[in-house]
This record gives structure tokens, C-alpha cells and sequence, in this order.
């Protein structure tokens, strides 16, 4: 097994990207934790990354601006080299607004954080290699509501939409590269995006009847996806969008 590399996880202080990170660590990787301002939680990220065995460094960035993406590559190539695995899991979650009643503040806000700013720092991934590019992995966590969309969330499934766009685009640019790109779907995931399911039983209850597996998934499951995905074991793909929601998507028409 190939230990010891650089990996990069945006929004790893908190959810799926703080359990992305531990579980490189535990790859023994070295793992950059970006986050955007909770110190508190990308520090314990980094934590737990040293005690599965890894090592992390912290970087606060702003993922949806150029110069702040910039900078800290920048400061991962000066200490470790140019990152081989890039998990994008930084992002916002929906508010449940209309269209009719939702500002452009919001529109923008979500567009600039879930897909611009993986737009950025692919980028970024992608020049701090340099053209031979090498054998790399790009991983964009996504949504079900990339294509199961939902009222009231109409700025994050654009958003999602539009990264299963620039995955399929990025895979068959930088193939011949050797850098694989793929998508990571989840549905219901226990993290503090949701964080009324999982302090109220009954609500996290009621939606879990809608899950064909009863139960709503754990961050440390989509972070073993990740594992996989960035290992030799997943050598051969590429453009994927792999669903990781205990069969929520496929209820869709189901009552009607």
C-alpha cells in the first residue's frame, strides 16, 4: 500500500471532511486540513489525523477565492511537495428558500462556495503538478441533490448539478494525465449540517423512514469511500459518481 502521501481536505473541520482526513491518517498520509474559520475544530481534525498515525498541518482558506486557495497550496508544496489526493468536501448546506423569495446574496453565496470553489482549488491541485501530472486523485464530495432535487433548494442543487458537470469534464481532461476524478454523492449523513437529526431522535426518525436502510449514514462511511477511491484498488476510475445514501435516490417516485 502506497503510505505517505500529501492529501488536501477542504471543510475538514467538521463532518465529512474532518472524518476524511482522520481516515487518510490513518493510510499514514500526510493530511492539510483547510478550513474556513472554526480553529477549534480543524485543530482537533488535525488531532485526530496524529493519533490514527498520519501527520497535519492546519491552513485556514477561503475556498471561493482565488489568492486564499492559492496561498495555501502554496504552503502545502513548501512543506511536503505537490499534494497527490484532493478532497473537496467544503461547502454549504441548503436553507430551504424558494426561488421567488431568495436573495441573489444567497444565490451567489452557495455557487461560489459548493462549485466555484471547487472549480478553484482543482485548479490549483492540477498546476501545483505541473504537466506531467502524475498519478493523482481529485475527489469532489457531492449530493443525491445533484440530480434528486428538492423545493427550497434550488442554489444547492444548481450547485451540485454543475460539479457533476466539471467532474465528467476534469476526468476525460486530465486522464491521459493519470489523475482520476471523481464524485462523491451522499444522502442523509449525520454531520452538523444535519444538525437537527441528530440531537432530535424523533425528526432524524421521521426522515429515516424515507431510507430504504432505516438509518442515516455516518461520516466515517463516506470517508471509507474516499479511501477507496484515492487507492490503487480504484485505479481504473474515473468520471464516477458513486451514491452513498442507504438507497434514499431510488424512492424518488415512489406515492405518485
Amino acid at each position: 500500500m502506497v503510505t505517505g502521501r500529501t492529501v488536501i481536505v477542504t471543510g475538514a473541520e467538521s463532518g465529512i471532511g474532518a472524518a476524511c482526513a482522520a481516515a487518510f491518517g490513518r493510510e499514514g498520509d500526510r493530511v492539510a486540513i483547510l478550513y474556513h474559520s472554526n480553529t477549534e475544530g480543524a485543530e482537533n481534525s488535525a488531532q485526530a489525523v496524529r493519533e490514527a498515525g498520519g501527520e497535519a498541518i492546519t491552513l485556514q482558506a477561503d475556498v471561493d477565492g482565488e489568492a486564499s486557495v492559492d496561498a495555501a497550496f502554496g504552503k502545502v508544496e513548501a512543506l511536503w511537495g505537490p499534494a497527490a489526493i484532493l478532497v473537496n468536501s467544503a461547502g454549504m448546506n441548503m436553507r430551504g428558500v424558494n426561488v421567488r423569495d431568495m436573495a441573489l446574496d444567497q444565490w451567489r453565496g452557495m455557487i461560489d462556495t459548493d462549485l466555484t470553489g471547487a472549480f478553484l482549488t482543482s485548479r490549483r491541485f492540477l498546476t501545483g503538478r505541473g504537466d506531467n501530472g502524475g498519478d493523482a486523485v481529485i475527489l469532489q464530495i457531492s449530493s443525491i441533490h445533484a440530480y434528486a432535487v428538492r423545493a427550497g433548494g434550488a442554489d444547492y442543487c444548481a450547485a451540485k448539478g454543475g460539479l457533476t458537470n466539471l467532474v465528467e469534464t476534469l476526468a476525460i481532461e486530465e486522464a491521459p494525465r493519470g489523475i482520476r476524478v471523481n464524485a462523491i454523492e451522499p444522502g442523509m449523513i449525520l454531520t452538523p449540517m444535519n444538525a437537527r437529526a441528530q440531537q432530535d431522535v424523533a425528526y432524524r426518525q421521521s426522515l429515516e423512514r424515507n431510507i430504504p436502510m432505516q438509518r442515516a449514514g455516518q461520516p466515517e462511511e463516506v470517508a471509507d469511500l474516499a479511501v477507496f477511491l484515492a487507492s490503487d484498488r480504484a485505479r481504473y476510475i474515473t468520471g464516477a459518481r458513486i451514491v452513498i445514501d442507504g438507497g434514499l435516490s431510488l424512492m424518488q417516485a415512489v406515492g405518485a
